[in-house]
């Protein structure tokens, strides 16, 4: 089914196939470009591989859920409390809150999932000047 975002295009595994993470990853090596694997209603869920620096961006609607498949995801957030740095070891999970000011970072490589809504741009609705190497998307499809 596609979906209603002129940007967004929907894999082809939405309610199909079963799919197996790392073959999904294995298909793919561009950094920070998120693949999506599947929808579920309106959200999309996407993996990407990581390294180096994202960029610091909101996400003025919607919370960013973050699982770490592979390696090791430092998140640095600010906060209306000051700053403060999240870590998360392959298998853990976090959720950034909508209007939260963030930046993953991932100096050695890490694999992610990440569960957002449809048509929901990975550099957030405001942000840093984006570096070459991030990818400004809502997504790409699996192939």
């Amino acid at each position: 089914m596609a979906s209603s975002s002129s940007t967004h295009t929907t894999s082809s595994n939405s309610g199909g196939e079963p799919v197996a993470l790392a073959t999904a990853l294995a298909s793919f090596s561009d950094l920070w470009s998120p693949r999506i694997v599947t929808a579920v209603n309106d959200y999309d869920v996407r993996i990407a591989k990581v390294e180096g620096e994202h960029v610091w961006h909101v996400h003025d609607h919607t919370d960013e859920f973050f699982l770490v498949l592979e390696g090791e995801l430092t998140i640095a957030l600010r906060e209306t409390a000051g700053e403060r740095t999240v870590v998360l070891p392959k298998g853990s999970v976090f959720t950034v809150p909508r209007g939260t000011e963030h930046k993953p970072t991932a100096p050695a490589g890490a694999a992610i999932l990440l569960f957002e809504p449809t048509g929901t741009v990975t550099v957030g609705d405001r942000h840093d000047e984006v570096p070459d190497h991030v990818d400004a998307t809502t997504g790409h499809v699996l192939r």
